[in-house]
């Protein structure tokens, strides 16, 4: 294994074993290889003999830097469906940028899919899964350098986990969101949809099976990821935002040619920072230099503002982990209070990430938040060396902007119904510049006034709970009513289904924490059936457990503690009175400290904090839930139960 040449403290790091040597001509010093050890020498000969085997030329060994290919192409995924052809691209680009490449594969869970059912146990544990295969492939096997293709859910967090990790040159490039589609309804009615419309259909019984089969033919007619900001999008969208990432990746469709674009320039910019790291000892292109507290900060308040999906913070409290970055769910809670809401895109509101685009994508939503002055601007990323610089390029509000981003941030939707990537070159006729009814507003015209994204607490959530403001209706910011209470997403889906669930109630969906579930699963279909029954805006809904990207209504998510780890939620009896207040921030049981003491020593005198349901659990998932930690802690393992079982620390 290749030793990992840096430790890092909170926000900078020492060098260890850096190796210095004079460039050939000039004055200054270059870091030896992380693949030199093994590229030179006797000892590794075999190693090489197997590098040789795999296609590598004797005549690169040693002289061209390795650059891991991590892909999570699978054809499960319709936003996975292409990467196999992106890997392609990429490879062909790193080498003729002057590098070796080197591909592989990891896991990837489709949450669309594994929804509603059990198979929905296994997503979220997948990230740390991800995280481990690019760290074990990259260490094993001596990689210089990293780029990573992600495009859904987990892949995204779990390949940044890894990349904060190794902390060598990375660079990440998505296969792009979906383009919305087009549904014809029954009475001849033309509508943009996405995949949440189907599933509001599927519960909602004037729907016929005949209109319903349409709605599921229609609504997601391309490869890429959902074509809302749901998870996936909001993730590409952040990664872009902390500055690991070109312009344009969260945005550009997966459709459309400039996608391809995309792939070749962010290929060549991995071999670039490659060589200003190795040739030029040059620490600033590092993921750890680039996403420091600041950078952390700036990509959540651009998230906060885009009203991104709730799953952003479980993702990003992970991630900060893995950078020995200072930054909790106290930061998310600070900057949700600073932070209107100016961008709001499906489900939470009309626009589609295509739309988004058009305005200037995620560049324009910082560059309206620098004029806000909410931004720290000491901040870099792997192709600019300050934020100044970057947006003067690439936010198509300044006079500076370059034909190059203007050109791109045309790039429309083509309309073609087809699992294949990059089928056209469709472009809008101009630019979204209108800040005041376009998709993304100025500061001082928002669509909300609150952040989009909001932490909430009280005597039901003590350590915190998440709630997606920019997808709540304005009426039911203020919640007042009676709790039913179940064990399970299933037992929730069945009191929507069935009615028992009533306008004015609290459907409160506990023991589906990342211990209790286990693996946090997502309910997508318990806030998509509320809807499609027409109660969307009379109910509130409450979980230790997590919402899709694609929720919208009053869905609370990430109570913490969870109910297995002796959370209140677990004290919680039908028809206690909930009290939710947005504004306030608050989420509380209308009982005392005293009854709420009363009811912990009855449970704990009896069953314990066990959900009542039957459900089998995996081995797999017992690994899981052995060293999960609440959603607080961005569901993580927890560093110190390990360090403690293993003996090395």
């Amino acid at each position: 294994m290749c030793e990992k040449r840096y430790v890092f403290c909170k926000f900078h790091y020492s060098t260890l074993d850096k190796w210095r040597v004079p460039h050939k001509g000039l004055n200054r010093t270059m870091t030896e290889m992380r693949s030199a050890k093994i590229m030179s020498g006797r000892v590794f000969a075999g190693a090489r003999a197997l590098y040789r085997a795999a296609g590598v030329s004797g005549d690169d060994m040693g002289k061209k830097p390795i650059i891991a290919i991590a892909n999570s192409f699978d054809e499960f995924l319709p936003g996975h469906v292409h990467l196999n052809k992106v890997g392609r691209i990429v490879s062909e680009a790193i080498k003729e940028a002057g590098g070796i490449p080197r591909e592989f594969n990891t896991m990837a869970v489709d949450d669309g899919i594994a929804m509603g059912h059990t198979g929905m146990l296994y997503s979220l544990p997948s990230r740390d899964i991800i995280a481990d295969t690019v760290e074990y492939q990259c260490n094993a096997h001596c990689a210089d350098a990293l780029i990573c293709i992600p495009n859904c859910d987990k892949v995204v967090p779990g390949m940044l986990m890894a990349a904060l990790r190794l902390n060598i040159p990375t660079v990440f490039v998505s296969g792009g969101p979906m383009e919305a589609g087009t549904t014809v309804l029954a009475d001849g009615t033309v509508k943009s949809t996405d995949l949440i419309d189907v599933m509001y259909a599927t519960a909602d019984d004037s729907v016929s099976d005949e209109e319903l089969l349409n709605y599921e033919k229609t609504v997601c007619p391309t490869c890429g990821s959902c074509a809302g900001m749901f998870t996936a999008n909001s993730m590409n969208c952040l990664t872009e935002a902390i500055g690991l990432a070109l312009p344009g990746n969260g945005t550009i469709l997966a459709s459309h040619s400039y996608r391809k674009d995309l792939f070749k320039r962010a290929a060549k910019q991995v071999v670039k920072i490659a060589h200003q790291y190795y040739d030029d000892s040059d620490d600033s292109v590092l993921p750890r230099s680039i996403a420091t507290k600041e950078a952390f900060e700036n990509a959540m308040t651009m998230d906060v503002a885009m009203g991104g999906s709730t799953n952003t913070v479980l993702h990003i409290l992970a991630m900060a982990q893995s950078a020995d970055v200072d930054f909790t769910l106290d930061d998310i809670e600070r900057i949700s209070h600073t932070v209107p809401c100016i961008c709001k895109a499906s489900p939470s509101g009309k626009w589609e990430i295509s739309d988004v685009h058009r305005a200037g994508g995620i560049t324009g939503i910082l560059g309206e938040l620098d004029r806000a002055g909410k931004l720290h601007t000491n901040v870099h990323s792997i192709d600019y060396p300050t934020l100044e610089a970057k947006l003067a390029d690439w936010d198509i509000m300044r006079p500076t902007c370059t034909e190059e981003a203007q050109q791109m941030y045309k790039a429309a939707p083509g309309h073609i119904i087809s699992p294949e990537p990059w089928t056209h070159t469709t472009l809008f006729d101009s630019l979204d510049r209108d800040r005041a009814n376009g998709a993304i507003h100025d500061i001082n015209h928002p669509e909300i006034h609150e952040g989009g994204l909001a932490v909430l607490r009280g005597n039901l959530a003590p350590d915190g709970c998440v709630v997606k403001t920019a997808g709540v209706p304005p009426e039911i910011w203020k919640f007042r009513g009676p709790a039913l209470v179940v064990d399970s997403q299933e037992q929730a889906i069945e009191v929507i289904l069935n009615d028992t669930l009533k306008p004015g109630m609290a459907l409160v969906i506990r023991y589906e924490g990342p211990k209790g579930g286990p693996g946090m699963q997502e309910m997508l279909y318990p806030t998509s059936f509320v809807k499609g029954k027409g109660i969307g805006k009379q109910v509130a809904m409450l979980t230790d457990g997590r919402y899709s990207g694609g929720s919208s209504g009053l869905a609370i998510g990430h109570m913490a503690p969870e109910a297995a780890n002796k959370g209140p939620v677990a004290l919680i009896k039908n028809g206690d009175i909930i009290d939710i207040d947005i504004e306030a921030r608050s989420v509380n049981v209308e009982l005392t400290d005293e009854q709420l003491d009363e009811r912990r020593r009855e449970l704990e005198a009896g069953d314990g904090y066990v959900a009542h349901r039957n459900r089998h659990v995996s081995q797999a998932l017992k690994a899981y839930a052995a060293f999960a930690r609440s959603a607080d802690k961005g569901a993580t393992r927890d560093p110190e139960l390990i360090n403690k079982l293993s003996g090395l620390d």
